[in-house]
């Protein structure tokens, strides 16, 4: 029997180290899915939903670091993916997106279910190309994994059905696709001008980003010669919050008072790793030193006195050598000091005071108290991921994922079933909201399908939290942001996973207790209170305007009853502190 393209396509996945697919079968993907089936080596995971399985597909390569692939049928099937590939793109992880097409003959005819992939995913791909003849293969496949691998993004590779079909042409064998790790450092010149810059400078802060991944030790070392206080953005949490006595939080829309105070008061600003996105939080007096991997990236966000390119751990190792070791620590001392106030201001919102519905922070609280020290956590974009900022500890083993560039609902549910297929026996924990779990519930059936041990806690607050804060902040009534939900784990119960329901504070330990030790997967139902407030570190004057005109418009629009639900839940419990 003649090779088809489609065994090409599967053994060229097996030699990468591939040892899944994530996707949807249909019927120009059908050769795709016999080749898989027929030579038994790669694991189908079957989903409901074209984005929750680009979802998956990127969660598995942000947990692994290594090449994930995800497949789909012609037109609208391939089409569902543009969200979770997005989010892959973003957040730099490398997928493989394999979309399948209409029959050759067909393409530019305005054929059933005509799309043209390779154009649709350009933009959110490094590299986008159709196959629209055998000779193609494998070059296409292996270029497009390679771009994928060493430009850390999204590859997509479109196939008519009829192509997967053909005879593949005769090649000789590759080497397997593994991504080379060379180790990047800034010349000496720049080194020494870095270091002139830090050392005339009296209060050092270091803002960390997702890029200090596998830096951990060498970013502590170089805080210590700085005496410098370190930030993080949201994706530089997991990779430098623990064992780390520089920490003094986060910064942005999500983050603590001590991370903004700490940047805000540094005469210099060292940038490790990161884009943070949030121009308003960047001091404007300091001098800024930034470190990126991608020279693109330097001075994108903020202006900056100087920029290196070079890995984040080779380079703060060499920068080590050219800087003086006599510093004052005053700065740090103020800034670790600022944090344990705010933290512990924080932990005191974190409690059961016996009211229903329950603070959302005491779940949060709770969960990172229960959960082991690897576990994986997934949050959905909106409030879950301010709970999940502040009050999640990362140890050295633990691993927290979401859209944090992309910034889509519904992301933590199906993130949460590629990570936990990496590995079954490692606890996986997704911090649902009400509105993304909604939005993805098919997915719960892909759970169960492919029989991952998922736990979903799900903090339902019957509204789009998030939003309505955003309403608030800009002076507007809250409007079309109500839900109507059902009981979600009466629909779990449903699904065939375990449902437990949580109303009372008395009932959440058990609930959770029972969630992270039950075998298979379960969804915890959380009802939470829906006027809390999750505030930004810094208020600007048109936020304070605005929420001052929210409240005046509400009561005069003749709901009085919102304003005395988030005093109830917010400022007496503060006052009473």
């Amino acid at each position: 029997m003649a090779t088809s393209i489609a065994d090409v396509f599967v053994q060229t996945l097996v030699d990468a180290g591939v040892t899944r697919v994530w996707g949807l079968p249909g019927d120009s993907l059908n050769a795709f899915t016999d080749a898989l089936r027929r030579d038994g080596r790669l694991r189908w995971l079957h989903m409901r939903h074209e984005e929750a399985a680009a979802f998956a597909a990127g969660a598995e390569a942000e947990i692994t670091g290594e090449l994930a692939v995800v497949a789909g049928s012609c037109g609208p099937g391939n089409l569902h993916f543009v969200n979770g590939l997005f989010d892959a793109q973003r957040s730099r992880v490398p997928v493989l997106a394999i979309a399948s097409h209409i029959p050759s003959a067909e393409i530019g005819s305005g054929y059933f279910q005509e799309t043209h992939p390779q154009e649709l995913f350009r933009e959110c791909s490094v590299y986008s190309e159709l196959i629209s003849d055998p000779s193609q293969m494998p070059w296409v496949l292996e270029i497009a994994m390679r771009t994928a691998v060493e430009k850390r993004g999204v590859a997509v590779v479109v196939v008519p059905g009829d192509v997967f079909f053909a005879d593949a042409p005769a090649r000789r064998p590759s080497a397997p696709i593994r991504a080379a790790q060379p180790s990047i450092v800034p010349s000496d010149a720049e080194l020494r001008e870095a270091a002139g810059i830090l050392d005339g400078a009296k209060r050092v802060t270091i803002l960390a980003g997702a890029g200090v991944a596998g830096a951990h030790d060498e970013v502590i070392a170089l805080a210590g010669r700085l005496q410098a206080p370190i930030v993080h953005a949201f994706r530089g949490k997991e990779h430098i919050e623990y064992d780390n006595p520089h920490d003094v939080g986060m910064t942005g829309l999500l983050g603590f008072a001590s991370g903004y105070r700490a940047m805000e008061k540094c005469d210099a600003l060292l940038m490790l790793g990161t884009d943070f996105p949030y121009r308003q939080f960047y001091p404007s007096k300091a001098r800024i030193v930034q470190v990126d991997i991608r020279g693109e990236q330097l001075g994108r966000r903020t202006p900056i006195d100087l920029g290196l390119v070079g890995d984040v751990g080779v380079t703060a190792s060499a920068l080590l050598g050219y800087l003086r070791a006599d510093r004052d620590d005053a700065h740090l001392r103020d800034a670790v000091a600022n944090y344990r106030k705010t933290r512990k201001d924080l932990d005191a919102l974190a409690v059961d005071d016996g009211k229903r519905p329950l603070h959302p922070q005491f779940v949060a609280r709770l969960l990172d108290e229960l959960a082991e020290d690897d576990a994986v956590f997934t949050a959905d974009v909106g409030e879950p991921v301010v709970w999940a900022a502040r009050y999640l500890t990362m140890t050295k083993g633990r691993r927290l994922l979401g859209s944090f560039a992309h910034g889509s609902m519904a992301n933590a549910m199906p993130q949460a079933l590629g990570a936990q297929a990496v590995d079954r026996d490692r606890q996986v924990i997704a911090l649902s909201g009400d509105g993304g779990i909604a939005m993805l519930l098919g997915d719960l059936l892909s759970i169960r399908q492919n029989d991952l041990p998922i736990k979903v806690i799900v903090f339902n607050n019957s509204a789009l939290g998030f939003v309505e804060v955003e309403m608030k902040a800009a002076g507007i009534v809250n409007f079309g942001t109500t839900l109507d939900n059902p009981d979600f784990a009466a629909m779990a119960t449903a699904m065939g996973m375990t449902g437990i329901r949580v109303e009372r504070g008395e009932e959440l330990e058990p609930a959770l207790r029972r969630a992270l030790w039950e075998p298979g997967p379960v969804l915890v139902d959380v009802v939470v209170a829906r006027q809390e407030l999750s505030i930004p570190p810094a208020i600007t004057v048109a936020q304070a305007k605005g929420f001052t005109l929210w409240a005046l418009r509400t009561v005069l629009s003749g709901r009085g009853d919102e304003l005395l639900d988030l005093a109830d839940t917010n400022v007496w419990r503060r006052i009473l502190r």
